[in-house]
């Protein structure tokens, strides 16, 4: 079964935020089953398999199931560094976004939450002022990077980038025996650079503490970050690039269909094309007045 096609519950989760059409939504009351969902797929799927070999359905299994663990690996990145400043929340929820009162001065414009390092700062008399610039004096001392937020995001995103572009350009010329040796050598010393200023500038800045509270669920578990993502990220890379060219035929005509699909129909009718927009500090609050409300 192909993975580029969505599984049931996925194309009813599609459906549900308008990116499909709201048949594929339907659930049945005796057993909870999207079965619109799972007949269409499994047309596509057995149309599939009955007109191609066994070798290019594996091919485009390895590529479904390794972008979508590529995307996830990056943004693990992104979370943990560059989140959101706000959130988008259904327009259905726009009487409980009105009677929440944001009090100005309790987040920054944007509506960010700040670094991992401003929460462990003790808290000081205002009239002490001067506790400030010897704390700054010893960082700098330490030799540790004093950033603003603004500055440490712009450091965060650069250098997600530059691990990214790092990560495909030792994964393809160390695949490419095609390459003559001294530029084939080249791009390995570039990509490998690329991706070490990454590792190294991610793991010198601090983390976001929007990471906690992104999201209704809250945070999330994810252990040695961001080694763990950028060895994710540069390993799937190297098994993408050496899937074949004619694999990745396959893949942007697939490719091309979603897009022509969600220009023609999801963009309409996307439950995020009336989204509120709210500062993500206070996304949850709201969730949370929402939920009392329904109890």
């Amino acid at each position: 079964m192909v993975a580029l096609l969505p599984q049931p519950r996925i194309l009813m989760a599609m459906a549900r935020d308008g990116l499909l059409p709201s048949i594929f939504s339907d659930v049945n009351k005796r057993t909870q089953v999207p079965v619109k969902a799972t007949v269409a797929t499994g047309l596509c799927a057995a149309t599939l398999a009955f007109f191609m070999d066994v070798s290019q359905l594996a091919g485009m299994v390895s590529v479904g199931t390794l972008l979508a663990f590529t995307m996830v690996a990056i943004s693990v990145l992104i979370l943990r560094y560059v989140p959101p400043d706000e959130q988008p929340l259904p327009s259905s929820l726009q009487e409980r976004i009105d009677s929440v009162s944001f009090i100005s001065g309790e987040t920054t414009s944007s509506g960010h939450v700040g670094t991992s390092d401003s929460s462990q700062q003790p808290l000081i008399d205002k009239d002490d002022v001067s506790v400030d610039f010897p704390v700054i004096k010893n960082q700098e001392a330490l030799g540790c990077w004093v950033l603003s937020e603004e500055n440490r995001r712009i450091v965060a995103g650069w250098s997600i980038m530059f691990t990214c572009i790092g990560a495909f350009l030792l994964s393809y010329a160390a695949s490419t025996l095609s390459f003559l040796g001294l530029l084939r050598y080249s791009l390995c010393g570039v990509g490998g650079i690329l991706l070490l200023v990454g590792l190294i500038a991610l793991s010198s800045i601090d983390q976001d503490d929007a990471r906690h509270t992104f999201g209704h669920s809250g945070g999330f578990m994810c252990p040695f970050i961001p080694l763990l993502p950028i060895i994710c990220i540069l390993i799937n890379m190297y098994l993408l690039v050496n899937l074949g060219s004619a694999t990745w035929a396959r893949v942007s005509v697939w490719l091309l269909i979603g897009v022509i699909v969600y220009v023609l129909y999801g963009r309409k009718h996307s439950s995020l094309a009336n989204a509120v927009y709210v500062p993500t500090a206070h996304a949850e609050e709201i969730y949370r007045k929402h939920e009392g409300s329904l109890a």
